[in-house]
């Protein structure tokens, strides 16, 4: 099993930050698109190849972010209709995500197994999280997919914080 951290820089206008083992050493760097459309996050391993990318689709009704690991998409996060209460849904092949995946408290299975565990870091300053890698060979979708949906959060954030 591996851990990796997620801290992200509170305040932060570049929108970078870097992902920790459980020995506190930078393993993956990640890097949002500044004022640019259309919105993205480019995760990068220790040589800073680019091995993942979170894209948000531009001019649609409803937010969707598109994750693509390895150069091919893995991963559709929607924002559903809903009239009460944000609603979101996860396509992608044989990935699960079972959990409150808005509280950052959730698994990720691959085919029925668990495959990550997700939780919430309390007491930290900004947002943090543990990330448990069970399977190593699903640890970039695993990764690419808490980041995309920590960027489905700051999106509702941002969009309710203008009403």
């Amino acid at each position: 099993m591996k851990e990796l951290y997620i801290k992200q820089k509170v305040f932060s206008l570049s929108e970078k930050f870097t992902v920790k083992d459980q020995d506190e050493k930078d393993v993956y760097y990640v890097e949002g698109s500044f004022m640019k459309v259309p919105k993205t996050f480019t995760i990068m391993n220790q040589d800073r190849d680019e091995v993942a990318l979170i894209t948000k689709k531009v001019l649609s009704f409803l937010p969707t972010f598109f994750v693509e690991v390895n150069g091919e998409e893995v991963v559709t996060i929607k924002k559903e209709l809903s009239f009460l209460k944000a609603k979101y849904s996860i396509d992608a092949e044989g990935i699960e995500v079972e959990g409150s995946w808005m509280d950052m408290n959730f698994k990720v299975l691959h085919q029925g197994r668990v495959v990550g565990e997700v939780g919430k870091e309390w007491f930290s300053w900004g947002d943090s999280y543990r990330v448990q890698i069970l399977e190593e060979e699903m640890e970039t979708v695993i990764l690419a997919l808490v980041i995309a949906i920590d960027c489905v959060k700051a999106d509702q954030a941002n969009n309710t914080a203008t009403f």
